[in-house]
């Protein structure tokens, strides 16, 4: 499944591009957002025998699992303190983690293994965070329990894809990132899939659009439990004007001659025709875990460079809602030559994306900065 869903924008764009992937006459049709069961909000939470709070459990399993999509609904959801969220991985060590297009993140460790996280909530979770990860046999029994104990499982990006392999989510409501619409209608044609929409609940199945879904997601999560105002409180304080469901994937749908050009350069131009670009993005101890996963994301899906987290030792560093990530090789202990991209103190996380993508404008030109966008599917920035 990883291969499928690790630099999934590249893969779909590629494969398109140059006939290796038809349309899917064959196969279901996208619906619109407008008819899916779907009122731009999600079901309110429903407080469970037991739980004092909602219990969210944010999952990644060790062998991969994408940066953001992980990060960022958990620094949400802890910054909001409406819930007890809790990091499962699905084995012991850390979690090696992915960027969208691919390239390797940095790892994190997680605070509990599913087989603890079982031990001490044998009742299960409220809500599991389900990012694009590498699934297996055991992962989607787990996801089966928790789904049957009660959990609502709500998908980030292509993390829907994983959650479509249950039998039970069948003939479901659901979305996913951009790119990947074809290789789901044709692989997944028992979900109902659906365009146009930032995210969509059906039964205990949430789901959600690209990568950059991660945050209005999680803010429209706070609201299902907390209220409108606290939700409003939290977005106000991350930067974001609008939570709400309204997207328009078929803005990213790949044109020739339109969208596909910046993608292009990306995925070709860049990946092939220049040396790799080291980098480094110093942390210490309480950065902002939404800041850090993004920046090393944008950096990282140019085609043409990687980010590193970098610190002034190789000790793990506990971010400011507790996450534990292990840097990169320390500043200074490599040959190859860096840049320094310093993490913005001074803007909401809610604009680290487009602080980021003005950056790459200025190293590798604005269709470069405009096809991490297309990859990132990230609406604000414009070519």
């Amino acid at each position: 499944m990883l291969a499928s869903i690790r630099g999934s924008a590249v893969l779909s764009f590629v494969l398109t591009a140059t006939g290796l992937l038809g349309g899917c006459a064959n196969a279901a049709t996208a619906l619109n957002g407008a008819q899916a069961d779907n009122d731009g909000k999600l079901p309110a939470y429903a407080p469970r025998p037991g739980h004092a709070r909602p219990v969210i459990a944010v999952l990644g399993a060790n062998k991969g699992t994408e940066l953001t999509d992980f990060s960022v609904p958990f620094g949400v959801l802890s910054e909001s303190g409406v819930a007890d969220v809790v990091t499962v991985s699905s084995d012991a060590g850390p979690i090696k983690t992915f960027t969208d297009m691919g390239k390797p993140g940095y790892r994190i460790v997680a605070q509990r293994t599913v087989a603890e996280f079982d031990a001490q909530r044998p009742d299960g979770a409220d809500y599991v965070i389900v990012p694009a990860l590498a699934d297996s046999p055991e992962i989607l029994q787990w996801l089966t329990q928790q789904a049957n104990k009660g959990a609502t499982l709500v998908s980030i990006c292509n993390g829907g894809m994983v959650v479509s392999e249950l039998e039970i989510m069948k003939g479901r409501h659901a979305t996913a990132h951009w790119s990947t619409e074809d290789h789901r209608l044709e692989h997944h044609g028992d979900v109902h899939w659906v365009r146009n929409a930032r995210y969509v609940a059906d039964g205990n199945w949430i789901s959600s659009a690209g990568v950059s879904a991660a945050m209005p997601t999680s803010i429209a999560l706070v609201e299902a439990i907390a209220g409108r105002d606290q939700a409003a409180t939290l977005a106000q304080r991350l930067g974001v004007s609008d939570w709400s469901a309204k997207h328009d994937s078929d803005a990213f749908q790949i044109h020739l001659g339109e969208t596909a050009w910046p993608l292009a350069k990306v995925v070709y131009t860049n990946h092939w025709l220049h040396a790799e670009d080291r980098f480094d993005v110093p942390a210490t101890a309480g950065v902002d875990e939404i800041a850090l996963a993004m920046t090393v994301d944008a950096y990282s899906s140019t085609g043409r460079s990687r980010a590193y987290l970098t610190a002034a030792s190789d000790a793990p560093l506990q971010t400011k809602h507790g996450l534990t990530v292990l840097p990169d090789p320390v500043a200074g202990g490599t040959t190859q030559p860096s840049q320094a991209v310093t993490l913005a103190a001074d803007i909401p996380v809610g604009k680290v994306f487009d602080r980021a993508l003005e950056g790459i404008a200025g190293q590798y030109g604005r269709s470069t900065a405009y096809g991490v966008a297309l990859v990132l599917e990230y609406p604000n920035f414009k070519d």
